[in-house]
């Protein structure tokens, strides 16, 4: 199995994915009605693609997980380039940081980092980071599940495609619990292979603190977890091997 999408709320999904299209360099996936996706390459076949998909009404629960853009010597101008598309400048309380916050179009946080060593060979996204009771506990989780591995970083624990390309996944202490019954408005999604048992990884979920998620979100053709920390993930088929 392998860590395949970023799951984005969206109110208007074609709207929301072509900013992050533009600001990202991303190509095209899908371009429906009710969902927009587009693919991030990391390294030969490795891929993230960024999924926005229709929602009622803006979800407004705090958002566990962002993007940090890579922007180094050149983040003002990033920045800016970033407005021109439709973000808007953010203050998240964040004070005197050495970084740009920004709101996208639906108003969801991200950042325009400064260099760091960490973020070499990263790509146009820097890092993903993820709030966590406990970043040792979940970094031994999500490398289990997603097979990233261990690497340098600025968080407690930090992962990244074994490639050693493309986006750290950082394990970032939380502020506060996940709130139960809100929604995180960004998720991520695992992919399994062929070879995957279904039941077998979510046996293994749950024998590493993380737990099935039963929502009252409509019939699904994939199945809806919990990491240790309560993060939402999607667990979807293998390729041909339907719901």
């Amino acid at each position: 199995m392998f860590l395949e999408n970023l799951g984005i709320d969206a109110l208007d999904p074609q709207r929301l994915g072509r900013f992050w299209e533009t600001a990202l360099g991303t190509t095209t996936l899908t371009d429906a009605p009710d969902i927009f996706e587009t693919r991030l390459s990391i390294d030969g076949d490795a891929y993230l693609d960024l999924c926005f998909a229709r929602v009622p009404a803006r979800n407004v629960a705090p958002q566990r997980l962002h993007l940090d853009l890579r922007g180094g010597a050149e983040r003002e101008a990033i920045a800016q380039r970033l407005r021109e598309l439709g973000a808007s400048d953010l203050d998240i309380g964040q004070g005197e940081v050495p970084w740009i916050v920004l709101a996208d179009p639906e108003g969801g946080a991200f950042c325009v980092m400064e260099e760091r060593a960490a973020y070499v060979g990263t790509g146009p996204i820097a890092a993903l980071p993820l709030d966590s009771a406990d970043p040792a506990r979940d970094a031994e989780f999500w490398a289990w599940l997603s097979g990233w591995t261990p690497a340098p970083g600025v968080a407690p624990r930090t992962l990244r495609h074994p490639s050693g390309r493309g986006p750290l996944l950082e394990l970032c202490p939380e502020p506060a619990p996940k709130r139960l019954g809100a929604k995180n408005p960004i998720h991520l999604d695992v992919r399994l292979e062929p070879e995957d048992d279904p039941d077998a990884v979510a046996a293994g979920i749950a024998a590493r603190g993380g737990e099935e998620f039963f929502a009252n979100w409509g019939e699904l053709p994939w199945r809806v977890f919990r990491d240790p920390s309560g993060n939402e993930f999607c667990m979807l088929s293998a390729v041909g091997a339907g719901a």
